[in-house]
């Protein structure tokens, strides 16, 4: 029997995680938007996609939370980008009030559910919800690293002519400027990256990863990227559907790990059905481990603004 995957927000992130979800087969979706009859299309138009492939995964689109109800799945993509002259306050209280809302209502009805968060401040957002669902810490799971990692893969594949298959990375932190890419971990067929590129070429590259999303979105104009956070988050719930144990970086709730407490930050996990089966600590260096605080500091800022404004 598929399973059912809830997707809060129809926007470009949601409805293209909605066409991976349904076009592999292992899903039914229901999308979720608060604007009347975008959903509708959108999942309209994703079923006779179905139709092409002969693929029997069914979607629906609603302006109702209700109908996420009993969902396997939750993933939560709904909230505001940051615009010209917003405050990151003003952007957290935002998004805070519109994820705090969502959980509230889907938290009674769908007491089975692994939540998905792409909502950014995403660290946060995840954060905010693990606090006011009350489910297990395992089954709340930020999506940014493996968004970040491939990312990382991708400006090595184009600098050294490689197949970004043969490429593995691994970058921890928060999603954003206080990622943390670890490359003592980055290699090229086992062959460690400073054995391809200079010290300098390799921190260029760290660099534009770490504004990787920003680069994106100068070249757009208007929006932000799409397509890779939806893939990122669909390999996800891919390997929660499966059960297939991936061994990814995603952000979790630390109570211990990595020196930390009571924080969502990203760290190597093995992903399953039961969601975050283990978290996987690895011996970082000084200079990485405060890398890592810094990251860690920069949520734990904004979980303390929201403490203070009563949202948690």
């Amino acid at each position: 029997m598929r399973k059912k995957v809830g997707i809060v927000g129809a926007g470009n992130v949601g409805a293209t995680l909605a066409l991976f979800a349904v076009n592999s087969g292992l899903a039914d979706v229901v999308l979720y938007d608060i604007v009347e009859g975008m959903p509708q299309g959108k999942a309209l138009d994703i079923l006779q996609n179905t139709a092409v492939l002969g693929i029997e995964a069914s979607i629906t689109g609603t302006n109702s939370l209700d109908d996420l109800a009993g969902s396997d799945i939750v993933v939560i993509t709904a909230g505001l980008a940051r615009k010209p002259g917003m405050r990151r306050k003003d952007l957290l209280m935002a998004n805070a009030d519109i994820v705090g809302g969502i959980v509230n209502k889907l938290a009674p009805q769908c007491p089975q559910a692994i939540y998905i968060v792409v909502t950014n401040p995403m660290d946060v957002m995840a954060y905010l919800t693990l606090a006011l669902s009350g489910v297990d810490r395992k089954r709340v799971i930020g999506m940014g690293g493996i968004l970040d990692s491939s990312r990382f893969k991708t400006f090595i594949s184009m600098e050294l002519g490689v197949s970004p298959r043969d490429i593995e990375t691994l970058v921890l932190g928060g999603h954003g400027l206080y990622m943390v890419p670890l490359v003592r971990f980055t290699t090229v067929k086992g062959i460690p990256l400073s054995k391809w590129l200079s010290q300098e070429k390799i921190e260029a590259l760290v660099q534009r990863t770490r504004e990787g999303g920003a680069e994106i979105v100068s070249l757009l104009k208007t929006g932000s990227a799409y397509y890779a956070p939806a893939q990122s988050t669909f390999e996800m719930i891919k390997a929660i559907i499966l059960d297939e144990k991936r061994l990814l970086p995603c952000s979790v709730y630390l109570d211990g790990e990595y020196g930390v407490k009571d924080v969502f930050n990203g760290v190597p996990v093995v992903l399953g059905k039961q969601g975050v089966e283990k978290i996987v600590e690895v011996e970082l260096t000084d200079e990485e481990r405060a890398a890592f605080a810094n990251s860690t500091e920069e949520v734990k800022s904004m979980i303390q603004i929201l403490r203070e404004e009563g949202k948690i």
